[in-house]
């Protein structure tokens, strides 16, 4: 046999060797190839993950920057515009995806932030220009008192007719200025300006008639029982009242329609109803004049329009401030219907007639026989301080309605040092003393003759006839002569 050689051996047993060792390599590398793969697929899909939250973040972004695009360009302007005029919308989120987030609270807060900042300032600057025009009116209005007073003592200076009635045209312009400053100096929180006694309302309405151009376009009905005036206190408020729904009335109306006054009163109070043929007001509109007639304390200058009309914002404030009430609906004549309640406490009261009777230019109320005074609830004798209205004729203290078979005789105001005069009740009188005194009084007057006596009366009926054809012939020309009374 031959034998292998020694080294051949020893080269098969390394090759067999190499042989393991090769696949044992071959192994471990398939493993690591495989754990390779593994993570590189992992890594893969995390960037894919990564790629695709990168892509969400970048659209949330771009639809935050829209948002606050959105709000800089849109919502804020709107929001401006909406402080102004309510009826304005303002717009919401651009993405309903952000609703109830941390972004849609954000951008709410800065929307309340910005209108609070708006509101205040607002409210500064309207303040700041009612303080002016108030400085300013109370002014003009007092120099246009003056004028009224001088033009007043030239009417009763001078004869001349030409010259009363150029002196009359100027104190009725007059008037029509002062009219319209009283009225924005109301608006911008001023006292309206006049202090006056108590007034009965139909010289009230009068007086508020003599106010304005086409007065003689106003019909003025008294259904009122009682002589009721208003307090001191009250008078002017209520004719300033009472001008600017008239002028209001007068204004929407044609020129050749009536505006009619009805005075009623009520078992807790009276009103005066103002009716007009005129071309009436959208619902709207009423909703708005009802919104001014409230007397909002918050009112602003820039909410009266352009050019302002501040008739129904003072009507509003001075309802507030002296407690009566004013009502606009629609008219049944097609029209508008403004109604003023004056509560009987503590804004009315009853005057004795005997004492101070009622101005010749108040219509005559519509009464039945002799009314009956007991029956009144109105208060009587109520003590008010300051305050006006417009041609009423100065007041004597109020008195107490007399109770049937009983009279009152005056008694002198009771004043304590500090305060305004007060009136007290007149004490009754019997009626066996007021017969007494009235037979007193008869035989102290000197005896007439029977010539004496027809003269008298034969003059009486040619007046009383002259004045009646006067009246149907011409219409009355005195409450452009009463405008400032």
């Amino acid at each position: 046999m031959t034998s292998i050689p020694e080294a051949l051996l020893w080269c098969l047993s390394a090759g067999t060797a190499a042989a393991v060792v090769l696949a044992a390599l071959s192994i471990r590398a398939r493993g690591q190839r495989a754990g390779l793969r593994s993570r590189l697929s992992a890594a893969e899909e995390q960037n894919s993950a990564t790629l695709h939250s990168n892509t969400e973040l970048t659209a949330r972004l771009r639809a935050t920057e829209a948002e606050i695009r959105h709000l800089a360009e849109t919502r804020l302007p709107d929001l401006t515009l909406a402080l102004a005029h309510p009826h304005v919308p303002v717009p919401g989120l651009m993405d309903a995806r952000f609703a109830g987030t941390d972004a849609d609270r954000a951008l709410s807060a800065v929307l309340e932030q910005v209108s609070d900042a708006i509101t205040k300032e607002r409210a500064r600057v309207d303040a700041a220009a009612q303080s002016t025009l108030r400085g300013a009116t109370t002014t003009i209005q007092a120099l246009l008192y003056q004028l009224q007073t001088a033009l007043q003592e030239m009417q009763h200076r001078y004869d001349d007719p030409s010259v009363a009635q150029d002196l009359l045209n100027a104190d009725f312009l007059n008037e029509q200025a002062l009219r319209r400053v009283q009225a924005t100096g109301v608006v911008c929180g001023a006292w309206p300006g006049l202090t006056r006694e108590d007034s009965y309302l139909a010289e009230l309405v009068v007086g508020a008639t003599s106010r304005l151009r086409g007065y003689d376009r106003v019909q003025v009905s008294n259904q009122l029982r009682d002589p009721v005036a208003v307090v001191a206190r009250a008078v002017e408020p209520v004719a300033i009242v009472v001008t600017e729904l008239l002028a209001n009335a007068l204004h929407h109306s044609h020129r050749e329609l009536p505006v009619t006054i009805t005075l009623q009163q009520g078992n807790r109070g009276a009103s005066v109803i103002v009716d007009d043929y005129g071309v009436g007001m959208h619902d709207d509109e009423i909703k708005a004049a009802m919104e001014l007639l409230a007397g909002d304390d918050d009112l602003l200058l820039t909410q009266l329009g352009d050019p302002p009309r501040s008739g129904f914002a003072a009507a509003g404030q001075l309802v507030r401030q002296y407690g009566f009430g004013v009502h606009v609906e629609p008219s049944p004549y097609g029209g508008v219907r403004a109604v003023v309640y004056i509560p009987g406490d503590p804004l009315l009261t009853v005057l004795d007639e005997s004492t101070q009777p009622m101005s010749v230019m108040a219509p005559l109320p519509h009464r039945s026989g002799v009314p009956d005074r007991s029956a009144s609830v109105l208060p009587t004798g109520t003590a008010a301080p300051a305050a006006a209205p417009a041609a009423a004729a100065p007041a004597a203290p109020a008195a107490p309605a007399p109770q049937p078979g009983e009279r009152f005789e005056a008694a002198p105001p009771v004043q304590q040092e500090g305060e305004l005069p007060r009136r007290r009740r007149r004490r009754p009188v019997s009626e066996s003393a007021a017969d007494e005194e009235s037979a007193e009084r008869t035989a102290s007057l000197p005896p007439r003759s029977p010539e004496e006596t027809g003269s008298r009366w034969a003059a009486l009926q040619r007046g009383t006839e002259s004045g009646r054809a006067a009246v149907q012939s011409d219409p009355p020309r005195s409450p452009e002569g009463n405008a400032q009374s």
